[in-house]
Order: C-alpha cells, then sequence, then structure tokens
C-alpha cells in the first residue's frame, strides 16, 4: 500500500465522517459575513491576550486580516458581484475574530493561493489564515496550526460522463489536476507514478479545464468538490472514496504560542457554536458530523 505524503488513510470513525461529506468574553452581535441564513457570534470586550505579537499588531491596526480562500462554494467563495464572503471556513474565520473582539467590519478578507500561504503568514501579510488549510509537519516546521477544526479527505472530481475514473486507482495515465503548493497534489506527485499531473493557482481554474475536457480529473479535499458538483450536478460528478485524512488547521503565525492557545480555547469551548456554523453552511448537504478534537501540541 502507499505511504501517503504528510498524510494518514482513513479509518473508523474519521473514514465515516469524510465520506459523509463527500455525499454531500460577551457583547454585541456581529452579523457573519455572507449568506443571510448565516450564524451571528457574540463579539467578545476587552479581550486581553498577554505576549501575542500578532494580537499586538491587530490592536495596533483596528482591523484584523485574514487569509482565505475565494473560489470554493461551501467553505470559502467571495460572490463576484455582491463581494460577499461565504462558507463554513469564512464562519469559522469571523468566529475567531468575535472572539478576539472584532466584528464584521473590522475584518479585512484576503484572498490568497495555496502557494502562497506559508509566506503570507510568515510576512506579516496577514494575521491568520483559514482556507482548507492542512495541518502537516512539513508546514509545522514554518508555521503554527489552531486546530483542527474540520477533517476530511482526498477524492476526485470528473466529468459526469466520465466512465473510466471511479476512484484513485484508475489515475494512471490520467491528466490531474490540482492547486500549486497543495497537499493533493504533491501527494498525487510522489505516490502515483505513471499520472501526468496540472497545476494552476486556483481550484476554479481546474473546474474550468475539466469542464472543456484538457484534463481528466480535479484532485482536492472532498469537502471541496462537493461544492463544484453541486454547481454543475449535470456536468460534473464526485467519484470513490476519500483516501487521505485531511486536518483543517487555523494558520498562525510561528511562535505564536499565545494566540494559538487562544484559538484552541475558543474551538474547544464553543462546540455549539461550531454545530450552529456547520448546519448552516456544509450541513446543508443534509450530513451530520462532529467537531473534531483540537490538537494541544
Amino acid at each position: 500500500m502507499k505511504n501517503f505524503f504528510s498524510r494518514k488513510r482513513l479509518g473508523g470513525a474519521a473514514l465515516i465522517a469524510a465520506a459523509a461529506i463527500a455525499l454531500t468574553g460577551c457583547g454585541g452581535g456581529a452579523a457573519a459575513p455572507g449568506n443571510t441564513d448565516n450564524p451571528a457570534f457574540e463579539v467578545a470586550k476587552d479581550v486581553a491576550l498577554t505576549g501575542s505579537p500578532t494580537f499586538d499588531k491587530i490592536k495596533s491596526a483596528d482591523k484584523i486580516r485574514i487569509g482565505v480562500k475565494q473560489d470554493q462554494p461551501g467553505l470559502g467563495f467571495m460572490d463576484a458581484q455582491t463581494g460577499q464572503y461565504s462558507g463554513f471556513d469564512i464562519q469559522i474565520a469571523t468566529w475567531m475574530a468575535a472572539s478576539l473582539g472584532y466584528p464584521q467590519d473590522k475584518i479585512e478578507f484576503k484572498p490568497i493561493p495555496s502557494a502562497n500561504r506559508e509566506s503570507a503568514i510568515t510576512n506579516g501579510d496577514i494575521d491568520y489564515y483559514v482556507g482548507t488549510y492542512s495541518i502537516t509537519d512539513k508546514r509545522k516546521a514554518l508555521i503554527d496550526f489552531a486546530g483542527p477544526y474540520f477533517i476530511t479527505g482526498q477524492g476526485l472530481l470528473v466529468q459526469k460522463s466520465n466512465d473510466t475514473i471511479k476512484s484513485e486507482k484508475d489515475l494512471t495515465g490520467k491528466d490531474v489536476c490540482s492547486a500549486t503548493g497543495s497537499t493533493p497534489i504533491q501527494n498525487i506527485k510522489e505516490n502515483f507514478p505513471g499520472v501526468k499531473t496540472t497545476e494552476f493557482d486556483l481550484y476554479s481554474k481546474c473546474v474550468e479545464a475539466l469542464k472543456s475536457g484538457s484534463v481528466d480529473a480535479v484532485t482536492t479535499d472532498q469537502a471541496i468538490l462537493l461544492g463544484f458538483a453541486s454547481q454543475s450536478p449535470d456536468a460534473l460528478k464526485v467519484v470513490g472514496e476519500p483516501f487521505t485524512v485531511e486536518k483543517y488547521g487555523i494558520g498562525v503565525p510561528k511562535g505564536d504560542t499565545a494566540l494559538r492557545t487562544f484559538f484552541n480555547k475558543t474551538l474547544t469551548d464553543g462546540g455549539a457554536t461550531w454545530t450552529k456554523i456547520y448546519d448552516a453552511t456544509l450541513g446543508k448537504s443534509g450530513t451530520k458530523v462532529e467537531q473534531p478534537k483540537v490538537d494541544q501540541y
């Protein structure tokens, strides 16, 4: 069996959760950006977070800059007409901001491609990142992670008429597309010899290439693929079962233990809020999953 790059094979409860997804302080309230049915969060007052350079910078600027994705329906998506952001990751990001005492009008979302996430954090271009950001040892050498706040698995998206690709076992000789710098494309390159790869900075470009027939499949987390398939159900479909485990984390600057610990406590204590966010976004697929346990490393 293959040893996947910085990943583990699914098993037990994780397999059930990922497969299900494939089928698919106190103060005033701040409405979360995006869809009107999204939850609102309590904005904390007089937050004291000693020892966090990132929080000190946030207080000095009086705003929070959050790196996100803008092309992943159901997770991190920006409506081109309204400029509004929506999705599960956007809500998690907004919740974390509220826990630090910052409402929606103090948030600046900054779309960052997968390949530029670590540099955006280390260079100080953003305060933290929430966008289908898989926790790996390689990335933990450069930045720190709070979480995980969600678990999914790598899958495949193909044209609806495609009957030859039914799982990752059918990829030999095929052209598979994913985002530059993402763990899915690295996994394919390192563990699937004989598979051609195509890369773009955005998953949405891979999806367009799939629709045009210039690639045979798109690979990334099934939660992401489900969103694209739901946009074009007559043209696209998700096939097979998840073949890795992906643990999504909140990327924070390396060494900012105070901020990472604060986010971890917010996640741990906020189970009801997490469920409300899930039900308003990915949960609309009709699936139910449990909030993952935070890794207190």
